[in-house]
């Protein structure tokens, strides 16, 4: 479900432009080429604000945990400005219910564990690009698929005609380092299996994502701040 209550307000554009510079640096203290890791602006909890200062501070990535956010804030960014070259991701769970009313705007599915996913964006969205999401915390409530059944299910999706690009993860709670085991599986895994993307890491966790190889990172907080508490 999306967060009940008012959208936060996103802070001015040329603020977002240099928490932009700051992660960006977080990059470069990692080894890492900032134009070889891609930077998605996750908004959820903002308005459609906070997409357009993305946008403004130079982000063409756009993260979005839930399909009614994602589909309202794509009608209004619609009406103030051409968004035809803005790549939205999807970071939520997925429902088949809502694959049809998404399909015509998501460029980059990043939450697919499931077949009966993949069959559903397959024949919404013939040949889209998406990223298997990995468990590597077996913690309840999380989605993803066990790293022992990756190989398994990308088979599955590219045999749908589906752009399988890589492999997504979310790191447990707690201090950064205690994602490095999950980090580091997954990236193993998209290397035997040959995938160029690795969806891992955001604000808290980002520099041991970079270190294990993160070619995409998922950034709110950081470039928002705190979002606020969800009202009851």
């Amino acid at each position: 479900m999306a967060p009940v209550g008012p959208a936060a307000p996103a802070p001015p554009p040329e603020v977002v432009a240099a928490r932009l510079g700051s992660v960006r640096a977080r990059v470069e203290e990692a080894g890492r080429d900032p134009a070889h890791v891609r930077v998605v602006a996750v908004t959820k909890g903002f308005g459609p604000d906070a997409v357009e200062a993305a946008l403004d501070a130079g982000i063409r990535d756009i993260g979005e945990n839930y399909a009614t956010e994602l589909s309202e804030k794509f009608a209004a960014l619609a009406e103030r400005r051409d968004v035809d070259d803005v790549q939205w991701h999807y970071l939520g769970a997925i429902q088949r219910r809502r694959v049809r009313d998404l399909a015509r705007v998501v460029s980059w599915w990043e939450t697919v564990s499931r077949p009966s996913e993949g069959e559903e964006i397959a024949s919404r969205a013939p040949g889209a690009t998406v990223l298997v999401q990995v468990d590597t915390t077996k913690l309840s409530g999380r989605n993803g698929v066990a790293p022992d059944a990756v190989r398994d299910i990308v088979g599955k999706l590219r045999a749908m005609g589906l752009d399988v690009r890589g492999l997504m993860t979310v790191g447990p709670f707690g201090p950064p380092e205690e994602a490095r085991p999950g980090f580091r599986v997954t990236a193993r895994l998209a290397r035997d299996l040959g995938l160029p993307e690795l969806s891992m890491g955001m604000t808290a966790d980002l520099g041991v994502a970079l270190e294990e190889g993160a070619t995409i990172v998922r950034i709110g907080r950081a470039l928002f701040g705190e979002r606020p508490v969800p009202l009851a």
